[in-house]
């Protein structure tokens, strides 16, 4: 997803988005160092890290499947984006199924991917 959002900058601008912020539960050094693998520097991307899961919760955006919780161990965050458009969310898209609660699947994932995210930009 983050090659995405990086090849639909120009577009992204040209719709009025400032910037796409993507963040995990992970500690910043993981997140930089993710940052750096993706090339995000200089570009509209921000890597932000979720260390004690309190954005996920407050956005109630917690991976609580056990399946996932009995490989991973802790809490995770969904795969998702949201459209925030002075302080108030416009969209929110999901990338999750019933039994694919991590959007594995190409239709499921599309829907957090930047193409589906410019749907909703006004």
């Amino acid at each position: 997803q983050v090659p995405g959002y990086l090849a639909a900058q120009k577009a992204l601008k040209e719709k009025g988005i400032d910037e796409v912020l993507i963040y995990c539960v992970n500690d910043g050094a993981v997140m930089d160092a993710w940052a750096k693998d993706q090339g995000v520097d200089g570009s509209m991307v921000t890597f932000l890290a979720d260390t004690r899961c309190e954005l996920t919760k407050a956005l109630d955006m917690s991976l609580t499947h056990p399946g996932v919780m009995a490989v991973l161990g802790n809490l995770r965050c969904k795969r998702f984006a949201l459209l925030v458009v002075d302080g108030t969310v416009e969209a929110v898209e999901v990338s999750e199924g019933p039994d694919d609660p991590t959007g594995g699947g190409d239709e499921l994932l599309m829907k957090s991917c930047a193409e589906n995210m410019m749907k909703h930009v006004k």
